[in-house]
């Protein structure tokens, strides 16, 4: 089969079927590339910044639309109101984030015998590689900006040590530190006070910053276009199916015609056939 396989007009074939196959694999991969592409582009509004007590309410669910909404709040740290959250990395090393409560200057006071006279709101400062490089927050006054991110969840079975949060938690967080919260909190890329930023970002030091950019919506899969995708891959396997099967009846009608030549230069000559009695009274006749 090989000897009709390397015919010039299947040589000629086997090239045409390959670039077929070539454009219909490229043609595969460019849909499913587009099965996988995020619908919504990331919103250049989350990067303009917003005034927290106008953007979410505390004691409310979190809603989507505000996630990684760049805000700023002006209020006070509490430096009795710190922990450490471990298993956080950064630049490829495993470390701490250094998360302070941040009581909001005219936030809305929530009602309730458990709600505390003050609103506050979790802040991530920055993050250390030692637990004894995390120090205080900033005195005083302070006008904070930061990305404002969704709680996350805790946990669950882990008992934190003192100090320590197993997540940035809102709901684990106003426990320990028994106040009331929004239902988020902000990762913070400036913290001015006296005229003078003073988070992470702004200075060297053991305290780096988290540096979190707004998050591109989830990929969803485009059903449609991945099941195209998989269809231009038979396609391709098809066009050399095609010429495999091409080539291999070429090879059974060849074969065929030198089983009959074969046959007919084996026969033996076809013996004379007995005379009829017609044709020996002729010739009994005188």
């Amino acid at each position: 089969m090989w000897k009709t396989a390397l015919k010039p007009r299947w040589i000629a074939g086997l090239v045409f079927a390959i670039v077929v196959s070539g454009v219909f694999v490229l043609l595969s991969q460019w849909q499913f590339g587009r099965s996988v592409q995020p619908e919504v582009p990331v919103s250049p509004a989350t990067e303009e910044t917003r005034a927290l007590t106008e953007t979410l309410e505390p004691g409310s669910f979190f809603p989507g639309s505000v996630s990684d909404q760049m805000v700023s709040a002006d209020g006070t740290y509490d430096p009795a109101k710190q922990v450490l959250v471990p298993g956080r990395l950064k630049d490829g090393n495993t470390g701490y984030w250094v998360v302070s409560a941040f009581a909001v200057k005219g936030a809305p006071a929530l009602s309730g015998v458990a709600a505390s006279p003050q609103t506050w709101i979790p802040v991530a400062r920055g993050w250390v590689a030692d637990p004894d490089d995390a120090g205080p927050p900033p005195s005083g006054a302070v006008q904070l900006t930061g990305r404002l991110i969704p709680s996350e969840s805790p946990l669950p079975e882990t008992a934190p040590e003192a100090g320590h949060a197993s997540a940035v938690s809102v709901a684990e967080l106003i426990n320990d530190w028994d106040v009331s919260s929004y239902p988020g909190f902000i990762a913070a890329t400036a913290e001015v006070t006296d005229g003078t930023d003073v988070s992470a970002a702004a200075k060297s030091g053991d305290l780096k910053p988290l540096n979190i950019g707004p998050q591109p919506p989830a990929q969803q899969v485009n059903w449609l276009n991945l099941f195209y995708s998989l269809e231009w891959v038979v396609f391709a396997g098809f066009a050399l199916f095609i010429w495999w099967r091409l080539v291999k009846d070429d090879y059974r009608r060849d074969h065929e015609e030198d089983l009959d030549d074969d046959i007919h230069e084996e026969a033996p000559p076809t013996p004379p056939s007995p005379p009829t009695s017609e044709q020996l009274q002729q010739k009994v006749k005188p």
